[in-house]
C-alpha cells in the first residue's frame, strides 16, 4: 500500500503568509471524500498532526487534509493575527485560506485557540463547511443559543471528560448546534487527541465515513 506523501507550502490570506502540510491520498477514494482542514491550540502546530499521524490516516481514508499554522505559532510565527489572542477573528480570514487552497466544503477540525478562527466562519458562511469537528474551542460564549440553532452543519464535539474548564463549557454552548453528536472521550484532558491517539483516531474516521 503506497503512503501518503506530505507536501509543504504557504498560503496568503489576509495579507498574511501561513505555513501549511498537505497530506494527498495515495490513490483516489472510490467515492469522493471531503477534504479536511486542521487547525491546532495555541501550544501547537501543524506539526502536532503529523506526528500524531493524523495527516497520514486522513490520506490513507481518502481525504485531502490540510494543516496550517495560525498567525504566530509554529512557522506562521511572522504572520500576525487579524484580532486580539480569545477574540472571534473575521470570518473571511479562513474563508480565504479555503478558497486558496481549493477546499471549501471542507470538514474543519477546531481545537481550543483555533476556536476564535472558526467559529465566526461557522456562523457566517455554514456553506463553507461538509462538516466541523470542534474539539474544545475557546469564544464559544460569543454566540447565542439561537445563533446556533441557525447552523445544519453536521458537527462531531470532542472533548476529554478530563477537561474540566473548556471541555464542559464549550460542550454547553456547542450542544445547541442542530445536527450534532457528542464525543467524549474518558480520561483524556483538554488535548484530549494527544492523551489517547489511538480512540482520537478511530471516533474521527468513523464521523468522516458517516458524512454523505
Amino acid at each position: 500500500m503506497a503512503e501518503p506523501q506530505i507536501q509543504e507550502g504557504t498560503v496568503t490570506t489576509s495579507g498574511q503568509t501561513l505555513f501549511y502540510r498537505e497530506a494527498i491520498p495515495p490513490q483516489a477514494p472510490s467515492t469522493p471524500r471531503p477534504p479536511i482542514l486542521l487547525l491546532h491550540g495555541i501550544r501547537f502546530s501543524s506539526q502536532t498532526w503529523l506526528e500524531l499521524g493524523t495527516l497520514h490516516k486522513l490520506a490513507a481514508a481518502g481525504h485531502r487534509a490540510v494543516a496550517i499554522d495560525l498567525p504566530g505559532l509554529g512557522r506562521s510565527k511572522d504572520a500576525v493575527a487579524p484580532c486580539p489572542l480569545g477574540e472571534p477573528a473575521p470570518a473571511s480570514f479562513i474563508q480565504e485560506v479555503l478558497d486558496s487552497l481549493n477546499l471549501a466544503p471542507a470538514v474543519i477540525i477546531s481545537p481550543s485557540l483555533s476556536g476564535m478562527f472558526s467559529l465566526p466562519l461557522l456562523h457566517n458562511n455554514q456553506q463553507s463547511f461538509a462538516a466541523y469537528v470542534p474539539v474544545a474551542p475557546i469564544c464559544t460564549d460569543k454566540f447565542s443559543a439561537q445563533d446556533y440553532g441557525r447552523i445544519q452543519v453536521r458537527t462531531l464535539i470532542v472533548y476529554g471528560d478530563k477537561d474540566e474548564q473548556l471541555g464542559e463549557v464549550s460542550l454547553q454552548n456547542l450542544k445547541n448546534l442542530t445536527n450534532h453528536q457528542v464525543f467524549c472521550m474518558k480520561g483524556a484532558g483538554h488535548a484530549c487527541y494527544l492523551d489517547d491517539p489511538d480512540t482520537w483516531h478511530r471516533g474521527l474516521l468513523e464521523f468522516l465515513s458517516s458524512l454523505k
